[in-house]
């Protein structure tokens, strides 16, 4: 995880409808930065419905939402509208972003060690600083966690 107080790393990446969105242009509003392993999961889902029921209270307080994984814009696209997400989906398959905030880690599921995202969310200020960092969330109540937060 990248330490509190610190710069939070910019990026460039496109969106499920395939419109590149860097982080810095969210430079003056807050900004929930989550990570999720992968779309269309059960965990994932959970995670992004709550986000989704909670949206109207994040924009109430100024805040933007940003799920990012590795999964391709179409994959993306597909998630968003199953879910009814209002919020933008960011697609890494390169794991730039994922990378950069650290979140690209050693994993063990079943007694086998594989590489993989750590469910992980940051809550970066208006000056693009990082004020709160999570790792190995769990995805029920990463949601509310992050609105208490703000």
């Amino acid at each position: 995880m990248l330490e509190i107080g610190t710069k939070a790393p910019d990026f460039t990446l496109p969106d499920q409808n395939g419109v590149n969105r860097s982080l810095s242009d969210y430079r003056g509003r807050k900004v929930v930065l989550y990570f999720y392993p992968k779309d269309m999961t059960s965990g994932c889902t959970k995670q992004a419905r709550g986000f989704a029921e909670l949206y109207p209270q994040f924009v109430e307080r100024g805040a933007v939402v940003v799920g990012v994984s590795k999964d391709g814009v179409a994959s993306h696209k597909k998630f968003e509208e199953k879910n009814g997400l209002p919020f933008i989906l960011l697609s890494d398959p390169d794991k730039t972003a994922i990378q950069l905030y650290d979140v690209w880690k050693e994993k063990k599921n079943y007694g086998k060690t594989t590489m993989g995202v750590v469910r992980s969310s940051y809550l970066i200020d208006e000056d693009g600083v990082i004020v709160k960092a999570f790792g190995a969330v769990k995805a029920a109540d990463n949601p509310a966690q992050m609105l208490g937060e703000l």
